[in-house]
């Protein structure tokens, strides 16, 4: 598994810069896996990765940890899950997520590191710490290996 150099995330804007550059760099069925402890970031990434990709100012991108998945009209449409509370691959496979990665929606996972596989694999991991706020992006697969490298030129 490549990585890239760890990312400083001093304030909320470097988080949001992080996401405007990584944003053009991902496509329609990509999985993006975003891992670290609670409060680390991952939803806030998120929505700053939704409008880096054309989701309106107006509209609202929050955690979805009781609902499991949102969705938004972004370019490509993105799929945000949070598997936090799911117990087992049973229950992670019931939300078909691996369909929306299918139908060219560019999925998003919280807590999904483990589910990799079954979420058709070839991830782009972005790994959050807290002390210090920090990223680092991995890649497991071909076209995220590709990906990550161009994002490390």
């Amino acid at each position: 598994m490549t990585e890239s150099p760890e990312i400083e995330l001093f304030t909320r804007r470097d988080t949001r810069k992080l996401a405007e550059r990584l944003a053009p760099l991902l496509s329609a069925g990509d999985l993006l896996v975003l891992t670290g402890p609670l409060g680390s970031g991952k939803t806030f990434f998120t929505r700053a990765l939704c409008r880096a990709l054309g989701l309106e100012r107006g509209e609202r991108v929050a955690s979805p940890t009781f609902t499991l998945v949102h969705e938004y009209e972004t370019s490509p449409p993105i799929a945000h899950a949070d598997l936090y509370r799911l117990k087992d691959a049973a229950e992670v496979s019931k939300l078909g997520l691996d369909a929306q990665r299918d139908d060219g929606r560019l999925l998003v996972v919280e807590w999904g590191e483990p589910y990799i596989t079954l979420l058709g694999g070839d991830a782009l991991i972005l790994e959050f710490s807290l002390d210090p706020r920090r990223a680092r992006l991995k890649a497991e697969g071909r076209a995220s290996e590709r990906t990550l490298a161009t994002f490390c030129r």
